[in-house]
């Protein structure tokens, strides 16, 4: 990996070598197994299809822990980012959080199916791996402009995304090869036995995925740790920092209507990743629900929708500082309403609502039948455009925040990305319980990629004085 080059011109300030970048990237990809093993691709479908009483149920519980979760997070985010500003340092709270998101992964291994704490365990261990997850990367953010220069921030963002997919993919691929079996069949996607002596009717290779997600940030986000530096301790105590944080926020929240395109910003990040981190926490879920897939078919969609992911994030970046953050995440928003109808139009006999076609049966292969074809190439391009949304969208904030203010505003940005988070997949849930359909649960992601896009379009981008 290259960095680019540096001009006088382009850099007035002192930013920190390569190696301090690079580690700072790995951030990254330390942190993105949970996202695709837990919370998409393993764990979540195999608290559906095993844990849960039935997967419409399991889609619902799910939704709710991931609702409060998000709660949690909208609450606490602008307060703590505040109090980071006043402090100083960044790597203190990613530590602390650091050790909630690996305490939390690791107890997924205890919900055993069967158990009658299985998914109360589950649930638990999710809520606290997230939060955790969520806040390291709040102040994983803050630190970026510190980094490179504004006119590279575009690069910087898209680079981390990409090297966190490739990261996800490579840990989604050892634990279908290696750990991750049929409970039928007992093998592995490679033919293989599970390694570690891992039980697959118990399905212990679904639940390795929470301690190997603990264990792979451990060892990776180390780097940041050691070689990127940190901002320089003020000498404020903290809580001196925290009382004047709640006075702070405050101010902030009121400071905002004198900041339209920011304030308006926020609000419609707020709408479109809500609609985004409901989309990934189900669309595996719904998969196993409507066509039935196993760790294997799923397994096998995610490390596709992964590689597209990766492309998609490092594309995006570049695309970012040629044409704008604001412009990627709109054609990013649009091609992600268009995957969602045309998920809704698949059911497991037809396409487009009203074409009649042939269910896979018995024997047929992966994905044989034409609705899980056209599923599948609806991943990838949900694959494809969500790491150029959600690495813009950090960008844009990085260059709308006001100077020296980065911790308090990204604070505010997770608030934006958080604050309805328990509403959107509160609302999935509700409309799965209330019409007994998982296909009317992902139609209120609909109205929020229009609602979130219509918003965006009226910002403005130029940094707050």
């Amino acid at each position: 990996m290259s960095l680019p080059p540096a001009s006088a011109e382009t850099s007035p300030v002192s930013y920190p070598p390569r190696r301090a970048v690079t580690a700072w990237l790995f951030f990254d990809w330390a942190a993105q197994p949970f996202f695709t093993l837990i919370t998409t691709f393993v764990f979540a479908p195999f608290f559906a299809a095993a844990l849960a009483p039935d997967p419409a149920q399991g889609q619902a519980l799910w939704g709710y822990a991931t609702g409060f979760a998000g709660l949690c997070i909208a609450l606490l985010s602008p307060l703590l980012g505040g109090i980071a500003d006043r402090t100083g340092p960044r790597k203190p709270w990613i530590a602390v959080f650091g050790a909630l998101l690996v305490l939390g992964s690791g107890a997924l291994w205890s919900a055993v199916p069967g158990s009658p704490l299985a998914v109360p365990i589950a649930l638990a261990g999710f809520i606290v791996a997230t939060i955790g997850a969520e806040f390291a990367t709040t102040f994983n953010n803050a630190m970026m402009t510190r980094l490179v220069p504004p006119e590279r921030l575009g690069w910087l963002s898209g680079t981390g995304w990409a090297i966190g997919y490739l990261g996800g993919l490579l840990s989604l691929g050892i634990t279908l090869a290696l750990l991750a079996a049929d409970p039928t069949t007992g093998k592995t996607l490679a033919g293989l036995t599970p390694i570690l002596g891992l039980d697959a009717a118990a399905r212990e290779g679904d639940r390795f995925s929470g301690p190997l997600t603990a264990l792979w940030f451990i060892v990776f986000v180390t780097p940041m740790f050691l070689f990127t530096p940190d901002s320089v301790r003020t000498g404020m105590k903290l809580g001196e920092a925290a009382k004047g944080g709640v006075g702070r926020l405050k101010a902030t929240l009121q400071e905002l209507p004198r900041l339209p395109s920011l304030g308006r910003f926020l609000l419609a990040n707020m709408i479109y990743q809500d609609a985004l981190v409901a989309l990934f926490a189900f669309g595996g879920i719904y998969a196993a629900g409507v066509f039935g897939w196993q760790t294997i078919e799923l397994g096998i969609f995610g490390i596709m929708l992964t590689i597209t992911g990766t492309l998609g994030a490092w594309l995006g970046g570049k695309l970012d500082d040629r044409i704008g953050g604001k412009a990627v995440v709109l054609g990013a928003i649009a091609c992600l309403l268009l995957a969602c109808l045309g998920i809704l139009s698949l059911g497991r006999d037809t396409v487009f609502f009203v074409i009649a076609a042939a269910p896979a049966t018995p024997g047929d292969g992966l994905f044989a039948s034409l609705p899980e074809k056209v599923y599948l190439g609806l991943g990838l391009l949900i694959g494809l455009v969500a790491g150029p949304l959600q690495a813009s969208s950090r960008s844009l904030m990085a260059r709308l925040a006001p100077e020296g203010r980065t911790g308090e505003f990204f604070g505010l940005f997770a608030l934006s990305g958080k604050v309805t988070s328990f509403l959107g997949p509160t609302l999935v849930a509700l409309a799965t319980t209330v019409f007994a359909s998982q296909r009317a649960g992902l139609a209120v992601l609909v109205a929020f990629f229009l609602a979130g896009g219509a918003l965006l379009a009226g910002v403005k981008v130029k940094r707050a004085p």
